[in-house]
């Protein structure tokens, strides 16, 4: 519904309107007419001449014309005539160009006589002005009669509804309801009160977005600000008078995807909170400074306005921390920290890889380091591979010293029938002793082409240990990168190996992800027939994080499928996951495969597992990983 104002804006607008259709008729008419009487002119003025071409006398002529025509301008000249014609009219006249036009000049006779003519239409433009001011005044009046006309609509219409309020409320309370013109709809009691609860309930809707708005922007584990809010914050902060300058810290929590094979989740996730607690109080000096987690492992840290020296004390401080609770925790490392100044000519992507370069460089220094990354054009430059360059000859120098060090993880089989065995978990030292990340090594090794040289160590140390140690009783399982099973020279080496070790062949076991086995099916197939040939057998693990089919494993004939995570975790409770693991276990059992649980946390979890017919449970409630 429109209101007075807009209303009586509405009406000035369209007089407007009118006015100037009406106004632009009249100037088109008037242009029309004055052509066609400029034309008749100059036709009374050939004939006028012509009639007294013979006699000569041209200014006799004009003298007839200007009595019986308004003229501003009339000039007759002839040759052979000693008198020319001309009058000039000074009284002022309007200046409309249309009104007014320009001297008409032209020529009779073959050139002999020259004619300049211009008419005086000072009645037509008053008769114009007069059209156009009466309009005006015209949609004028209409105007604000018809504004008087709306407002007083108006104001029955606001009486018709405040007397219809009125009676309906009285049919709620009960009391009498007289229409009365003075009436004010928004002094009604009930009215105000309803009013009341609707400005109640809009402030309840802004406070309940706000919440959402909070909930979308903080990390639900930590309480802390999330990566969304990490962007916005970078976006909208960076290059401000809020914040000339200032340093971006990236700190990663090595020890997660460790934490949460060995230890489960609920330790991972205790893991992360007590990261993100030690980083908030060394936070807490700087009034400015702002903390995000990115992501499950990785945390940021803007200090506005602080220069990098400074910042490199707060990293300094964050690594006595990450010691003490590394100590306290048994752990082989907390968190490693990447370093660079904040530049607002540098995009958000390139300081985010220039920080995880730093961290890729204080990964093959001491534990829970960190590296300041000063040469911003890293990234451009041929040092851009500064930190692959440190782990490369961390990798190597593993290789060439055989620092890797075994642990073991057992398998419970659910029955006495069962067979099963115990995974190798590798760990890698540098030259001081201490541990690398683990999961930062075997992704540097897949990145810089030495995963192939890091699978055949492992394989060689497992083989020695079981020698040395006469551990011939046992089943062990060993990780093989993808790259290996479908590497030509890492296959004939592994069957030699295999060939050469007749009593340790038997008990070895070699887990592959599923995802591996599908990159290709011919070579994938290749490397099972061959470890079956040499005695040994072969697991699927994470199974069910890719779309294979049972023919496929048919075909391949893997000894045992090892179920993902992402099935087990919480099966006691999920009955979705219930009844798929049951339709894998009957259809693997038909093929002869036996059936892994890994992740399995909890006595629920295990007895449920176990209702279901899997052959092994492998986790944090089954058995740490311990020394082989």
């Amino acid at each position: 519904m429109y209101t007075f104002s807009q209303l009586l804006t509405r009406n000035a607008l369209l007089g407007l309107a009118f006015s100037l259709c009406i106004a632009l008729i009249a100037v088109i008419s008037t242009s029309i007419y004055l052509s066609d009487k400029q034309e008749e002119h100059r036709e009374l003025i050939n004939a006028v001449l012509l009639n007294t071409l013979n006699s000569g006398d041209i200014y006799s002529a004009g003298e007839m014309l200007t009595k019986g025509n308004s003229y501003n301008l009339l000039s007759i000249g002839q040759t052979e005539s000693p008198r020319p014609f001309t009058y000039l009219n000074n009284a002022p006249e309007f200046e409309f160009p249309f009104i007014n036009p320009e001297p008409v000049e032209y020529a009779i006779e073959g050139g002999s006589i020259k004619v300049r003519f211009q008419l005086n239409n000072h009645n037509e433009a008053s008769l114009l002005l007069q059209i156009i001011l009466g309009v005006v005044l015209t949609s004028i009046l209409a105007t604000f009669l018809a504004g008087l006309i709306t407002l007083s609509k108006y104001k029955r219409f606001l009486k018709s509804i405040s007397w219809q309020i009125k009676k309906e409320l009285s049919l709620i309370t009960g009391a009498e309801s007289k229409q009365d013109e003075h009436d004010d709809i928004f002094e009604i009691p009930e009215l105000k009160q309803g009013i009341a609860e609707i400005k109640l309930l809009l402030e309840e809707q802004r406070a309940d977005t706000s919440v959402l708005e909070k909930e979308a922007y903080v990390d639900s584990l930590t309480k802390i600000n999330n990566r969304s809010r990490f962007v916005h914050f970078f976006e909208d902060q960076v290059g401000n008078d809020n914040m000339k300058f200032g340093v971006l810290l990236i700190t990663r929590c090595s020890e997660l995807q460790t934490i949460n094979q060995i230890h489960g989740y609920n330790e991972g996730d205790a893991y992360i909170c007590h990261v993100a607690e030690i980083m908030k109080h060394a936070i807490s000096p700087y009034k400015s400074g702002q903390l995000f987690r990115l992501n499950s492992s990785d945390f940021a840290t803007i200090l506005p306005n602080v220069t990098l020296p400074q910042a490199e004390k707060y990293a300094k401080e964050l690594t006595g921390k990450f010691n003490e609770y590394q100590q306290a925790s048994d752990l082989d490392s907390v968190a490693y920290t990447g370093l660079v100044s904040i530049d607002s000519d540098k995009p958000l992507g390139e300081l985010l890889a220039l920080a995880d370069t730093g961290i890729s460089i204080a990964q093959t220094q001491q534990i829970n380091s960190w590296f300041s990354q000063k040469d911003n054009d890293i990234l451009k430059s041929s040092c851009a591979n500064y930190g692959n360059q440190n782990w490369r000859q961390e990798i190597e120098h593993v290789l060439e010293n055989q620092r890797v060090s075994l642990l073991i993880q057992n398998i419970q089989p659910s029955s006495r029938n069962a067979r099963v065995y115990g995974e190798i978990l590798a760990r890698f030292l540098n030259s001081n002793d201490e541990m690398l990340p683990t999961a930062s090594f075997i992704a540097m090794a897949e990145k810089l082409d030495k995963i192939v040289a890091v699978d055949r160590l492992i394989i060689e140390t497992t083989i020695s240990e079981i020698n040395s140690k006469n551990l011939y009783d046992h089943s062990f399982g060993i990780n093989i990168s993808a790259r290996s099973i479908h590497d030509e020279h890492f296959l004939i080496w592994l069957e030699r190996q295999l060939l050469r070790e007749p009593n340790v062949t038997p008990k070895l076991v070699f887990e592959i992800t599923e995802y591996g086995l599908q990159q290709n099916i011919k070579t994938s197939k290749r490397f099972i027939d061959m470890i079956h040939r040499a005695g040994a057998r072969v697991t699927v693990e994470r199974f069910g994080v890719g779309l294979t089919s049972f023919k496929f494993f048919r075909d391949l004939k893997p000894d045992f499928i090892k179920m993902d995570s992402t099935y087990t975790r919480d099966i006691d409770e999920d009955k979705n996951n219930q009844y798929f693991l049951r339709l894998m276990v009957d259809l693997a059992h038909r093929l002869s495969i036996n059936v892994l649980a890994e992740s399995v946390e909890s006595q629920e979890e295990k007895h449920t597992l176990e209702k279901l017919f899997i052959d092994g449970c492998q986790g944090f409630y089954i058995g740490k990983p311990t020394p082989l």
